[in-house]
């Protein structure tokens, strides 16, 4: 069950400096904590989401809402195979702990970052830890897009947006856009606003 207290949920845009701020781990999952966790799960599905950060809904915190699509490969890693049938959940204190070689380059978008997409090269593999809403604690090597979609909204608690690890000639293509994003954002705050 939600929340639903607010009638307005938020995401912050590109140009709010909490997006620029490394979040604070979380030490004790109270109350308070369960219901940003409730809310932020709600917001990911008003703004069709996959994964929302603590500084994205404007808490600075290690706080992860993910919603990854159950993967149609048949060579999933032990991470999807225990953690996208258990999707949607939220994750506390999210670490990336090792990395592959390997690489693979993907679009990636971002909620903060509306229409706007750009490739992005990142490890294929990860090994990952981290503590669920309930206390559980998992450990596990993640692949395909639940990879991508960890590495990106860890980024976001490091203060780093998928638009910081673009190529120069990849960044150059969508500046200008950045730079309306950018200017329109401040008019409101830098936050974008669905009301239910």
């Amino acid at each position: 069950m939600f929340f639903r207290h607010k009638n307005k949920y938020i995401v912050t845009t590109y140009g709010a400096e909490i997006l620029k701020k490394t979040s604070d781990a979380i030490k004790d999952v109270t109350p308070e904590i369960h219901k940003i966790a409730e809310e932020m799960l709600f917001t990911m599905e008003l703004f069709d989401g996959i994964g929302l950060a603590g500084p994205q809904y404007n808490v600075d915190k290690r706080i992860v809402a993910l919603a990854v699509p159950a993967s149609q490969s048949t060579a999933i890693s032990p991470g999807e195979a225990l953690l996208l049938p258990r999707m949607p959940m939220v994750i506390i204190n999210p670490e990336i702990i090792a990395v592959s070689e390997t690489t693979d380059t993907a679009e990636e978008g971002c909620l903060s970052v509306p229409e706007i997409y750009a490739p992005v090269e990142r490890p294929q593999f990860i090994q990952f830890r981290a503590q669920t809403i309930d206390g559980e604690l998992i450990e596990c090597e993640c692949g395909g897009l639940l990879a991508r979609c960890l590495q990106h909204e860890v980024d976001h608690l490091d203060g780093i947006l998928f638009v910081d690890r673009l190529t120069e000639e990849d960044f150059s293509v969508i500046e200008s856009k950045l730079k309306r994003l950018k200017k329109s954002g401040n008019k409101k705050d830098f936050k974008k606003t669905i009301s239910v």
